[in-house]
């Protein structure tokens, strides 16, 4: 019997309950199933795991060669629960015949709910209400509506066209930046492909779903914050990285944007002295987009159904590098 064995979760009752659906399912498919969650991370107890186990499913640590080589001999195939893989070194796994799968599309619906959810926040001036409600003082902070307004999705995949399809019932303009873009989806969409300056100067409200990568590390900086309206705010539930938290930071101090709404960050946890936490036109939460019980099941069943396809010789368009092929 195959085994798979997860290290995502905690110990609440959540995850608990989680599991044991896991397990269950796992089972259905004849394949054990063991959670062995890592609070806190070690590498040592990772690499004991997975030399017992067929795959795993791994959380956003960093995996490279020093745990590869140590599992290379048993364990073939390591699903990262969610979609970034940035951590992750595709090319020690794939030299070491180690395939590497991503969970994409599983959190779609989370991930842009919560993009939603910080756009309206910060349009709305959530988090100065509440600061001032908690203080005793009952004054009215001004803010502005989505309804109606322009939007800048940066990045449509998957989470981006979801939230497309959310913004529809606001009677937004919606405008999209890819560097790789759908061009049929968002004619079908009725989103308008445009540059990445048009989306800064134009959009009302500005919410980023690009991977981190070399392209991507600070596109979001002085310069393109500089091109915002006074008035908009921007958003991001993708990887911390994609902006310069230096540049937003002194964007949002000086009232250059309105607002921000920010789910990950370049340090995670981010550290308590960290200015942006100073801010009160600043939603911030701790990377929980995807963190819904629907979300997380939907991650947990995929990652085993990419596990039970893989072991049984199927290709699978969820892995990142196929040329593990060559070495396997």
């Amino acid at each position: 019997m195959k085994k798979i064995v997860s290290f995502f979760g905690d110990k609440s009752e959540i995850f608990c309950n989680l599991n044991d659906r896991a397990r269950e399912y796992a089972k259905s498919l004849g394949i054990e199933y063991r959670w062995a969650p890592q609070l806190p991370f070690s590498e040592e107890c990772v690499i004991k795991e997975l030399q017992n186990a067929d795959a795993g499913i791994i959380d956003i640590e960093p995996y490279g060669e020093s745990i590869f080589s140590q599992i290379k001999d048993r364990a073939k195939l390591l699903v990262r629960f969610g979609v970034g893989y940035d951590k992750v070194d595709l090319k020690a796994a794939s030299t070491n015949g180690i395939a590497v799968a991503r969970t994409t599309g599983a959190n779609t619906t989370a991930v842009a709910e919560m993009a939603l959810t910080l756009m309206l926040s910060c349009r709305r001036r959530i988090s100065k209400y509440q600061a001032r409600a908690k203080a005793g003082e009952w004054v009215k902070d001004i803010g502005n509506e989505i309804i109606g307004g322009t939007v800048g999705i940066i990045g449509y995949g998957c989470i981006g066209r979801r939230l497309a399809k959310l913004l529809k019932g606001f009677d937004c303009r919606i405008l999209a930046f890819d560097p790789f873009p759908n061009k049929e989806a968002m004619e079908a969409d009725g989103v308008e492909l445009v540059s990445l300056e048009e989306v800064f100067c134009q959009a009302d409200a500005i919410s980023i779903h690009v991977p981190y990568t070399e392209q991507t590390h600070h596109m979001v900086n002085r310069e393109t914050l500089a091109m915002m309206k006074p008035t908009a705010v921007i958003v991001n539930t993708a990887r911390g990285n994609i902006i310069d938290e230096d540049a937003l930071y002194e964007a949002l101090k000086s009232d250059r944007i309105a607002g921000a709404g920010v789910d990950v960050f370049a340090t995670e946890p981010l550290p308590v002295d960290s200015p942006l936490l100073t801010l009160n036109n600043a939603v911030i939460t701790p990377h929980v987009s995807s963190q819904t019980v629907e979300s997380l099941w939907n991650i947990y069943k995929m990652a085993i159904d990419i596990s039970a396809d893989f072991f049984a010789g199927k290709d699978s368009l969820h892995i990142l590098n196929q040329d593990y092929k060559e070495h396997a």
